[in-house]
């Protein structure tokens, strides 16, 4: 306890774990919808494109990479939305082919245009989140919770249309729901918190912050609410003791967080069992 209140006297631990409960909490969110629409690697595919974009953001020098990487990821968001609904490409055909696409140019540039002397270390950190976290700024520290608070509010101020679709798309096309517009508002929500959650985890991680609370929650609970619910606390609750064993074990932020949500993953499923 001693050693966990002398980091926290330090600015920038306060601020990851911040930055960590609200990124937790919009993530889980979405998960649930994502599980039920059979979207869970979605979040795969725009977390391999943000980080080619990222990537590029690296090499042209931008100060705030989130001007490149947000739109970008948006803009990918809505293709494979798109896409996904032609019957010539499959959706999960769309989405290997443009995760797999961005990764490998994300590491082609900065291999080749990265006036880093550390390449390996930058790609790791992005990919596996392991330092990025703790460097956050007062300015990302603010634009992550912005963005965290309005996926939040989203969420809330269209939570029945999002349950509408997320249950039975065809028939709350027929009662008149703008099921097209949902499924757009998801993709784009979907997008925003994969960008944000980069910092947390890393763009390979990111599919298990969004999808390892929603199921561990289904084990436990069968309405949408009590799912949804239970996932925003176990997402919270995973995310706050995965970066304070990181932080006194000196372990990989990202991947302690993973951890700690498979953890609860099989506590949920042998609770549910029983």
């Amino acid at each position: 306890m001693d050693k966990l209140m002398m980091y926290l006297q330090y600015p920038f631990v306060r601020y990851a774990l911040v930055v960590g409960v609200l990124i937790a909490l919009s993530s889980s969110l979405l998960g649930v919808t994502l599980v039920l629409k059979r979207f869970s690697f979605i979040g795969d595919g725009l977390s391999h494109v943000a980080f080619g974009a990222m990537a590029v953001a690296s090499v042209m020098n931008l100060t705030n990479n989130l001007l490149l990487v947000l739109p970008v990821t948006v803009v990918c968001a809505i293709l494979l939305l798109r896409t996904g609904q032609n019957t010539k490409i499959k959706g999960d055909a769309v989405i290997a082919m443009i995760s797999v696409g961005a990764l490998a140019f994300g590491y082609l540039f900065m291999n080749v245009f990265s006036t880093s002397s550390n390449v390996s270390g930058d790609v790791c950190s992005t990919l596996f989140g392991s330092t990025s976290i703790l460097t956050l700024s007062l300015q990302e520290v603010q634009i992550c919770t912005v963005l965290s608070l309005a996926v939040v509010i989203l969420f809330i101020v269209f939570y029945n249309k999002i349950f509408a679709v997320s249950f039975d798309e065809t028939f709350s096309k027929a009662i008149g729901v703008n099921t097209q517009a949902c499924n757009m508002l998801i993709a784009v929500v979907t997008s925003v918190i994969i960008v944000v959650a980069m910092n947390l985890v890393g763009s390979l991680l990111i599919s298990a912050l969004v999808i390892f609370p929603a199921i561990s929650a289904m084990r436990l609970f069968h309405s949408f609410k009590a799912v949804t619910i239970c996932s925003a606390v176990l997402s919270v609750v995973c995310t706050f003791a995965g970066m304070l064993i990181s932080i006194l074990a000196g372990t990989p932020v990202g991947s302690t967080i993973v951890a700690v949500d498979v953890a609860a993953f099989f506590i949920c499923w042998i609770v549910g069992r029983k």
